[in-house]
């Protein structure tokens, strides 16, 4: 099992040093070459390192595609302004990353640079990349890697934060349905996802909320045994929350 992501998810993973000299130093040269021309390259070889980074995300070598994603969490960083310039080819690639057919780690860093990017523009005009976001990652919540249960914790609690009025209803449904998983994996066996689900779980509390037309029902019936069972015994800080937030 691969050991658990440290430190923050801006930070890239470090290199495993199973990998041969020849393969690390290379993967070191092109992150190297790539923030070092983000930050005092012209625009025209900015341009350049951005279609590499096109063309490499899109390669049949799964190391090449996991090198791109990566790539593109270093410009998000480094150049957030021109991440904003080219946002729906930067989120079509990571989106496509998401959603990779073969390789944990492409989807790890696609995860890992979807929240940077998240962040940086505040999940203003995500359009329908919002619900493909959405989607996948709430499969990921169940995985059996323990870094992208982590990653996707973290992505879709920050979500939540940007669902705004227009996905209100369909993150509203998604958390409903990812209920179960959020109550299991307070347990997590990895003490860090157990910690990101726990802080993802008050993200998405305010999706939990009782509709109005079920205002008539009494409080001890407007509460979720289930939910209430759970919570009250392993996390009754958090339960206390939803009471005073009047969640449950």
């Amino acid at each position: 099992m691969d050991q658990t992501q440290r430190g923050i998810l801006g930070q890239p993973l470090p290199i495993p040093t199973t990998q041969p000299k020849k393969k690390r130093t290379s993967m070191m040269s092109f992150f190297s070459k790539v923030s070092w021309t983000l930050r005092f390259q012209k625009r025209e070889s900015l341009k350049n390192v951005f279609s590499n980074l096109a063309e490499r995300a899109q390669d049949p070598n799964a190391k090449k595609r996991h090198m791109a994603m990566r790539g593109l969490g270093t410009m998000a960083c480094e150049t957030p302004d021109k991440v904003r310039k080219y946002k729906k080819i930067v989120l079509d690639l990571l989106v496509r990353g998401l959603y990779d057919p073969v390789s944990a780690e492409v989807i790890h860093e696609s995860m890992k640079t979807l929240t940077i990017i998240l962040g940086k523009i505040q999940g203003k005009s995500l359009g329908s990349f919002f619900v493909d976001i959405t989607l996948q990652t709430r499969t990921l919540l169940d995985d059996e890697n323990d870094n992208l249960r982590y990653s996707a914790f973290v992505l879709f609690g920050q979500l939540a934060a940007y669902a705004g009025r227009k996905w209100k209803t369909f993150f509203t449904s998604q958390v409903k349905q990812t209920q179960d998983s959020l109550l299991i994996h307070l347990q997590d066996r990895n003490p860090q996802v157990a910690k990101a689900c726990k802080t993802t779980f008050r993200a998405c509390s305010p999706y939990l909320k009782e509709r109005k037309e079920n205002s008539f029902q009494t409080e001890e019936d407007q509460r979720n045994p289930k939910l209430c069972r759970q919570l009250s015994y392993y996390h009754p800080e958090l339960l206390q929350f939803f009471y005073a937030n009047k969640i449950l």
